[in-house]
């Protein structure tokens, strides 16, 4: 989600002199520092997040992006669909190859002499914004931890190179680009195991496979959908499911809360539902996970990280360098009652930390997303509602519209919808989802 900025609407206006006066013509102000943000498709974090932060900031910003004309849709500045302004003037939506690196940096480059910021909180754009960033002397992400972070073979044998005293062995192999699935028949996996693309996101094509038959079967029909794809065999970490949100400026590192994780029930890892954990997050496991970020370069700017708990240890799954997402990070702002967004972009900026963000630690959230279990068109579903109750704030946001056909995607992607329930007492917010949830029906036909 990201704007759309007239160039006019960052230049200050300035009346002409009065007809015979000598008075100097008053000097133009300085033109607003700029900010660089890298997307892909629109998203609430984006949307709802880093454009408004970037504008209570000051910033105009240049939006590059792949998708502009879903960009200018999502913004409503196209003025052929007659759709009112979008909020954010000061916002350029620029078409570039985000994907490429040095795309950015030429795009950046002609934008202006002094670009004051490169950020994006894509999955996929991290190393791009990091070697942007880099090239131009900005703050910003090592491009080497990105990668690591990314890549799920990578991040498997940096923290194998660590040691067994920062990470416990998680046992891993690689099916390189190309290579022939059939190659893994041999393989002696720790059945069950996992199988996902290296470089995937929102749990999409990861399944778990009980023997070789299935693990070769697998691979081939993930490789039909994305060929030509490195996938990652891992083995299947078993436990409680949770995250740890950390923000840092290079020098300090801030943990911003933690949330237990509820998944589908297997093959597929489906998020169906978190709970934010009370403050502060659990020991020793919030340490487990920080000394792996530390091995992985991880410390800059804002970082998702999902690790499983197994006694007393913490094993990590993936780390995501980037904002959690699926509206967590909206509800997370708001729990945490501080400027989370202003500060993820200062850090960019290369401004330091607070040593203390000064966040509450009372608030306690529920997301519950509500999830297509079956292809077809969705006939019928509640709208989009916020009430408050009993000390519990339901906010309940539609992602797919009536009439909409959908194949089932096994991924986040089959969620129909978003409820966000917030308070300080979480046995009222569970009763209050439950309600909720029974009094409503999503039909899909």
């Amino acid at each position: 989600m990201n704007e759309n900025d007239l160039d006019a609407a960052s230049r200050p206006f300035s009346s002409p002199a009065l007809h015979g006066s000598s008075a100097a013509p008053a000097a133009p102000a300085p033109r607003p520092p700029r900010l660089h943000l890298l997307a892909l498709n629109p998203t609430d974090s984006v949307t709802e997040g880093f454009l408004p932060a970037a504008a209570r900031l000051g910033l105009a910003v240049t939006l590059l992006t792949d998708q502009p004309e879903a960009h200018e849709r999502a913004y409503g500045r196209r003025e052929e669909d007659g759709a009112a302004p979008h909020p954010f003037p000061a916002l350029d939506i620029v078409p570039c190859d985000v994907r490429d690196f040095a795309e950015v940096i030429s795009r950046i480059a002609a934008d202006g002499p002094h670009p004051r910021a490169v950020f994006t909180n894509s999955d996929h754009l991290q190393a791009q914004a990091a070697l942007a960033a880099q090239y131009f002397g900005l703050p910003g992400k090592d491009w080497r931890a990105a990668l690591r972070t990314k890549n799920k073979a990578e991040l498997r044998r940096t923290l194998a190179a660590a040691g067994p005293d920062v990470a416990d062995p998680v046992w891993s192999a690689e099916l390189a680009t190309g290579q022939d699935p059939a190659t893994l028949a041999g393989l002696d996996a720790p059945y069950p195991c996992v199988v996902k693309p290296r470089e995937g996101v929102a749990s999409e094509d990861v399944v778990l496979v009980a023997d070789a038959d299935e693990l070769v079967r697998r691979c081939a029909e993930i490789r039909e959908r994305r060929p030509g794809a490195a996938l990652v065999v891992e083995e299947f970490l078993d436990g409680e499911l949770r995250t740890l949100e950390t923000l840092g400026d290079g020098h300090t590192l801030h943990v911003l809360g933690a949330f237990r994780t509820e998944l589908s029930p297997p093959p597929h890892f489906i998020e169906e539902r978190l709970h934010l954990l009370p403050a502060p997050p659990p020991r020793p496991h919030t340490d487990q996970v920080l000394a792996q970020l530390r091995a992985l370069g991880v410390g800059f700017g804002v970082c998702h990280t999902e690790y499983v708990v197994q006694g007393d240890r913490a094993r990590l799954i993936e780390v995501n360098y980037r904002a959690i997402g699926d509206q967590c990070d909206l509800v997370l702002a708001e729990l945490l009652g501080i400027p989370l967004f202003e500060y993820i972009l200062r850090t960019h900026l290369g401004e330091p930390l607070p040593d203390d963000l000064g966040a509450r630690t009372d608030g306690r959230v529920r997301m519950e997303y509500v999830m297509a279990d079956r292809a077809g068109r969705l006939a019928s579903a509640p709208p989009a509602s916020v009430t408050e109750r009993d000390g519990v704030r339901l906010d309940y946001r539609p992602l797919r519209g009536i009439g909409e056909e959908h194949p089932l995607h096994r991924t986040n992607r089959d969620f129909l919808g978003v409820l966000r329930a917030t308070g300080t007492d979480q046995g009222r917010i569970d009763a209050a989802v439950a309600r909720f949830l029974a009094a409503h029906r999503w039909e899909i036909v």
